[in-house]
């Protein structure tokens, strides 16, 4: 009788011991699918480390100051932004969709904002643009299901817009020309036929970054903007 005592006396702190490992290796779990409010999705420009980018980290800043008390998060698509643009800036684009999808299927109540800068915004408009070539780019659309998880687009320096012959992603986007701002600096070679360099560089104090970012807060609050 007392060995059986001692048994059930163990087996009990046993499951106890088993009981507690499990909490503790759940809970975890649950704190990693609280999901955002709002995911900004951005894609640097030219030549800076792997980040954000300058344009990037204002844009996801003046976001966030718009839309306080809303949990706002980003992600850096992560791709080399090397001066191999057709290889680069479609190894981002191959990136940005599948983060896009992953975000849409693991939060679907999360908004997404897409970004880009430069190169970047050539990054965006490859998952935009549905099937249509922009010279040796390479289209890579997002499924036609990611339009409602899509809430605003905001690039800065488009070099579709001008330089590549496409034009700017409000019209050359079928599903999401509608829910973009595509803004080129006076003067940004990049995005125009104009000559001042300076000018591709001035977004973070040109106002602009501000403007998208207000544009982009109204959408995330189901304001037209």
């Amino acid at each position: 009788m007392h060995s059986f005592q001692v048994r059930r006396a163990f087996g009990a702190a046993l499951l106890s011991v088993v009981l507690a490992f499990l909490a503790a290796v759940q809970a975890p779990v649950a704190s990693a699918v609280s999901c955002p409010d709002v995911e900004v999705v951005f894609a640097r420009g030219t030549s800076p480390r792997p980040g954000l980018g300058t344009v990037g980290t204002a844009f996801v800043s003046s976001l966030k100051w718009k839309l306080l008390g809303k949990r706002v998060s980003y992600y850096a698509v992560n791709y080399p932004a090397s001066w191999n643009f057709s290889k680069s800036t479609n190894a981002g684009a191959v990136d940005a969709n599948k983060h896009v999808q992953y975000i849409a299927g693991m939060c679907p109540e999360t908004k997404i904002v897409l970004g880009g800068m430069s190169q970047g915004a050539g990054v965006i408009d490859l998952i935009l643009i549905g099937n249509r070539t922009v010279w040796f780019f390479k289209p890579v659309p997002l499924p036609d299901a990611m339009v409602d998880h899509v809430a605003a687009v905001a690039v800065f320096g488009n070099p579709a817009r001008d330089v590549y012959g496409g034009g700017p992603l409000t019209s050359i986007s079928p599903l999401y020309g509608n829910k973009a701002i595509d803004l080129c600096a006076d003067g940004d070679p990049y995005c125009s036929r104009g000559l001042n360099f300076f000018a591709h560089f001035a977004y973070t104090r040109n106002g602009m970054v501000d403007e998208a970012a207000t544009f982009a807060a109204r959408r995330v609050l189901g304001r037209d903007a």
